[in-house]
């Protein structure tokens, strides 16, 4: 069992451009490990059901990221596992906010990209569309709120109001605008895809085995996609992380060929209370109170990691209502008091 990203990459959400989720490289290179070497419990029994479990790890998109494989061919796994790497390495070029020649920086530093890349085109749409649904709910403009929450902190404090609504007036997610390959944002704005681009980065991981005959496999990049059977050819299961208690789970899911992402309030602070983190309302320019972590289910990782994040801010019941909207997606929340909610058909291992 692997867990979510909530859980295996704390360091990521120390004070950086990204919030919630770090999704850049912060080393800048991508290190991958070596594929596995001596069988463990798992790949034995994966050998005992005639095929070869594969695990390749690294760093990418601010995390440890990890996948493994599972193929009767060992060069087949091979190629398809550094293929997909590569292509994590290529998102993160075009996304991060560390490289300055990323198009994510150019957009933020210019106000506009002129020859956008078609993934950096999909996430921005996907971003849009999301924005739409919830009513701003979601909005990848909020970079100027997290600048000034972590400017502040640096020096010992909380931003003042002033402050706050100084960057809330450089936020608003319909001052993004695409024509054709052309990105342009209102002036002062910046963007992060911080709620979005890990899960996309994690269904274009996955495509990249699919094409390389891959039937097997789970890509943590962040967030979880998963394709069919793990070694012991049941589903894949993956602990979502206490919100309070690092060491604990408040779940395991079992992933029934879904992908999964979780949104916490817990990984980056301003406050000890918890009171101030990493996710805002862009409505208020604060941090959301009802909920401690939401963590969605769904057919894509991209999909899902938007919705986490826009759930977040929603609240419970209008977060509940989102998810019942959507075909496929199931939901588990768990509120500020420690209450648990879920939808029916939240895959919960049993």
């Amino acid at each position: 069992m692997v867990t979510s990203k909530a859980h295996v990459r704390p360091e990521k959400r120390a004070a950086n451009g990204f919030g919630r989720r770090q999704f850049l490289l912060t080393m800048g290179v991508f290190a991958a490990g070596a594929l596995a070497g001596p069988l463990s419990r798992r790949a034995q029994a994966a050998v005992n059901l005639g095929m070869q479990a594969f695990t390749q790890s690294g760093l990418a998109l601010g995390t440890q990221t990890s996948m493994t494989v599972l193929h009767r061919d060992a060069q087949v796994a091979q190629q398809a596992a550094r293929a997909a790497m590569r292509e994590l390495e290529d998102i993160d070029a075009l996304m991060s906010l560390y490289r300055e020649q990323s198009q994510v920086c150019v957009l933020n530093r210019t106000g506009r990209l002129d020859d956008a890349d078609p993934r950096l085109l999909e996430v921005l749409k996907e971003a849009q569309a999301m924005s739409l649904r919830t009513d701003g709910a979601f909005d990848i403009t909020v970079q100027p709120l997290w600048r000034t929450f972590a400017s502040a902190k640096a020096v010992g404090r909380l931003p003042d109001e002033t402050e706050v609504q100084a960057a809330r007036g450089m936020v608003d997610w319909r001052k993004l605008e695409i024509v054709g390959a052309r990105v342009t944002v209102g002036t002062g704005m910046s963007i992060t895809l911080n709620g979005i681009a890990q899960g996309y980065a994690a269904d274009r991981t996955m495509a990249v085995l699919r094409r390389h005959g891959i039937e097997h496999a789970l890509v943590n990049a962040g967030e979880l996609a998963a394709i069919g059977r793990n070694a012991e050819g049941k589903p894949w299961t993956v602990g979502i992380q206490h919100p309070r208690n690092k060491d604990a789970f408040v779940a395991v899911a079992s992933l029934d060929g879904r992908c999964m992402a979780t949104s916490g309030d817990y990984a980056t602070t301003f406050t000890a209370d918890f009171m101030n983190h990493h996710i805002f309302d862009p409505a208020t320019g604060h941090s959301p109170q009802s909920l401690m972590s939401a963590s969605v289910v769904c057919s894509s990782a991209c999909l899902a990691d938007a919705l986490s994040t826009a759930i977040f801010v929603l609240g419970p019941e209008r977060g509940l209502a989102l998810v019942e909207s959507i075909p496929g997606a199931d939901l588990l929340l768990v509120r500020r008091d420690g209450q648990q909610i879920a939808t029916k058909g939240f895959p919960v291992a049993s």
